[in-house]
């Protein structure tokens, strides 16, 4: 019998299509590429119009091989990597590799790897897309380009194993230029009045707006006394109350930056391990009797697009879970999300909305449960009704002194009742209820509360925040985003503090460098507009090697001055301030991948490393010797123990907070929970109120 030979990226996504196709048909994994740019090598050849010298990857002999046995036996050879350039690029590869015919209807592509999807998608075979091709071309030797030209300059100037890269090092720019506008940050004094309120037998708060009818900033305590001193007495007039009803509407399915976004918020999850999982649940998950199984669609997308066969399926799952009152009746425009969206994919989903979560508890790792949950609330959320609250604003007089309270309460939950949208800032949607105030009557103040406040700086970025930084900033693509932020980790140019990312001095002094001789090159409106150069090459608009040659005109001009001019920098270790307890040398800070750490400067004669520990300066509860320092685990989770470790095994997940528990005389510590964080006693039943 005649087969059909299907080749895909992985075994995982094999396994899943083959159950779909039937016995006509063998699918065979390629593990990715298999040709690329030699790497001891350019392998670009600059002067034949940016020609690329591909070469098999090293160690893909033996898939290759296999590849090409199994091809000389197919009736028919169907490339079906992933539906994006890189996918498209793969599969042109393996064309070359296996001498398919590039004129031939031998690409399939797919969202969703579902039994329907599958079958679809192969009665609709196509040509490669070579303007993909090319656009992914076109990014591989740009990026070939800057990193194997800039990169030997740095090894030669600063030190050996940096690199250089297009979108990389504008993402560390915006890292180095936020912490820059934290260091200039002169904080401005203002205060604000929160005063508590009783109205009848209800209580209520409310805090200052303004004097006379116009609203007015306190920024000082002068200020807050020549307010106080207008009051007379303590009765308020209820000026005005107003009352609206407002609509609410759901947040769109997820794209890729948006589920990176939420993913870090809700999940803590890392970018590149919310992508590692996400494309494990696209791949297919085995389900028991079900068989292998792809949960969502493709997970590299800026589009929020959802198919009208998806949306029919909610809405029939919405009205059987939750009622008809449940269901968006309204058609939602929908937005392009960023200024270089392309649109080529769905939304991120669930293949099939009736998969909920729990039915799927044991097939799931935790991880891939709890991420499939967010993309399945967020989906289902998505199609359902605005939410309906009510809200309540209420001025209150005396003398002319304003207090403005707010209040609003949930009517109808609409799609609140399956999901809420996470916000960077932690703070909680929660109903805030005010009595049922009438204007013209009484209001009386128990307690007036100024309190004295600074502006802050702009935050330091997360992962979340520069993800939806470089996507607003057009710099990068869905694909990109992940593997940008472990590299620039990697090279030891930024670290990670509190979930924060500080650039080290390295980073510092590479970026210094780079932009003194290539600011063009990681301009952030240039990386954005070679983006759009891209997107026009896959448009079929431009030629990519006119692109590329119209980059390298100046890039070369500024390379040769480079050279010529980039002066050599030291970056000297700093001293610890401390010897080391092996060879007596002087031991100083290193960075490595995951932050600073001690090293001996003997090395290499001495090896000798230890992790840098912060003391909280609370004394040890169990041997009352040492102090509690801040210590890393093997997964690089912050845990609590006694400096005196081994000798004192004390350990605890939980900061301590540096004060003693009043009931027993234990340390109290702070600890994390769903309405935030709580201060607590180790032993007793000790607990504060909501810090």
């Amino acid at each position: 019998m005649e087969e059909y030979l299907v080749i895909v990226e992985s075994p995982a996504k094999a396994k899943t299509i083959e159950k779909y196709l039937g016995k006509k048909y063998v699918v065979k994994a390629s593990m990715g590429h298999v040709r690329d740019l030699p790497r001891s090598q350019m392998g670009v050849e600059i002067e034949d119009n940016f020609q690329p010298k591909y070469i098999t990857i090293r160690g893909k002999g033996p898939v290759l091989k296999e590849l090409k046995t199994a091809a000389k036996k197919a009736k028919k050879i169907f490339l079906a990597s992933d539906p994006d350039r890189e996918g498209e690029a793969i599969a042109w590869h393996l064309a070359h590799s296996l001498d398919i015919d590039l004129t031939s209807d031998c690409r399939v592509v797919f969202n969703e790897i579902t039994k329907n999807a599958i079958k679809d998608s192969f009665k609709r075979p196509r040509k490669i897309n070579m303007d993909l091709v090319d656009a992914q071309q076109a990014r591989r030797i740009l990026d070939r380009l800057v990193g194997y030209k800039i990169s030997p300059l740095l090894w030669k100037k600063v030190k050996k194993g940096l690199s250089a890269g297009r979108v990389q090092t504008v993402a560390l720019r915006l890292i180095v230029e936020r912490e820059k506008e934290i260091k200039q940050f002169v904080p401005e004094e203002y205060w604000k009045i929160k005063a508590a309120f009783t109205y009848g037998k209800e209580a209520f708060e409310a805090h200052f707006y303004g004097v006379d009818g116009k609203k007015r900033e306190l920024s000082n305590e002068q200020d807050v006394k020549d307010v106080l001193q207008k009051l007379k007495g303590t009765a308020f007039t209820i000026q005005s109350v107003q009352k609206k009803e407002r609509k609410r509407n759901p947040a769109p399915p997820f794209i890729t930056s948006s589920l990176q976004q939420e993913a870090a918020r809700k999940l803590n999850f890392r970018a590149k391990k919310t992508m590692m999982l996400a494309q494990q649940l696209y791949e297919g998950i085995d389900l028991g009797k079900e068989g292998t199984v792809g949960l969502i669609t493709y997970m590299r997308t800026d589009s929020t697009r959802i198919s009208d066969v998806a949306k029919e399926e909610a809405k029939s799952f919405i009205t059987a879970e939750y009622g008809e009152a449940f269901v968006n009746t309204t058609p939602r425009p929908e937005k392009k999300q960023g200024k270089n969206a392309q649109d080529a994919h769905e939304a991120i989903r669930p293949s099939s909305a009736s998969k909920h979560p729990k039915e799927l508890k044991e097939f799931l790792s935790r991880d891939q449960l709890r991420l499939y949950r967010l993309i399945w609330e967020r989906f289902i959320a998505s199609q359902m009704a605005p939410a309906v609250l009510d809200t309540m604003t209420v001025d209150l007089n005396n003398e002319g002194v304003l207090f403005r309270a707010n209040g609003s309460k949930v009517k109808f939950p609409g799609f609140m009742k399956v999901y809420i949208e996470g916000n960077d800032d932690g703070k909680k949607d929660e109903d805030r209820l005010l009595p049922d105030l009438e204007e013209g009557k009484t209001a009386v103040y128990e307690e007036m509360e100024p309190t004295q406040h600074f502006t802050q700086p702009p935050p330091r970025y997360s992962e979340a925040r520069l993800v939806k930084s470089m996507e607003e900033l057009g710099i990068g693509r869905p694909s990109t985003y992940a593997p940008t932020l472990d590299t620039i980790q990697k090279r030891g140019y930024v670290m990670l503090d509190d979930k924060k990312f500080q650039p080290t001095e390295l980073g510092e002094v590479v970026l210094e460098l780079t932009l003194e001789f290539f600011s063009e090159v990681f301009n952030v409106e240039f990386t954005a507009q070679m983006e759009t150069d891209l997107d026009e090459i896959e448009d079929g608009d431009k030629q990519w090697n006119d692109v590329i040659d119209e980059f390298y005109q100046s890039f070369e001009k500024q390379l040769v001055v480079a050279e010529e001019e980039m002066k050599e920098v030291e970056i000297k270790d700093e001293p610890a301030g401390e010897q080391c307890e092996l060879c007596g040398h002087e031991m100083v800070y290193k960075m490595g991948r995951y932050g600073k750490f001690m090293a001996c400067s003997n090395f290499p004669e001495c090896r000798n490393t230890k992790p840098i520990v912060k003391d909280t300066g609370v004394e040890c509860p169990e041997c009352h010797e040492g102090t509690i320092v801040e210590r890393k685990s093997k997964k690089k989770r912050i845990f609590y123990g006694c400096s005196r470790y081994p000798e004192c095994e004390f350990v605890s997940w939980d900061k301590p907070v540096g004060r003693i528990c009043p009931k027993c005389g234990k340390i109290l510590v702070e600890k994390k929970t769903k309405k935030g964080k709580v201060v607590q006693c180790i032993s007793c039943d000790y607990a504060e109120e909501q810090a």
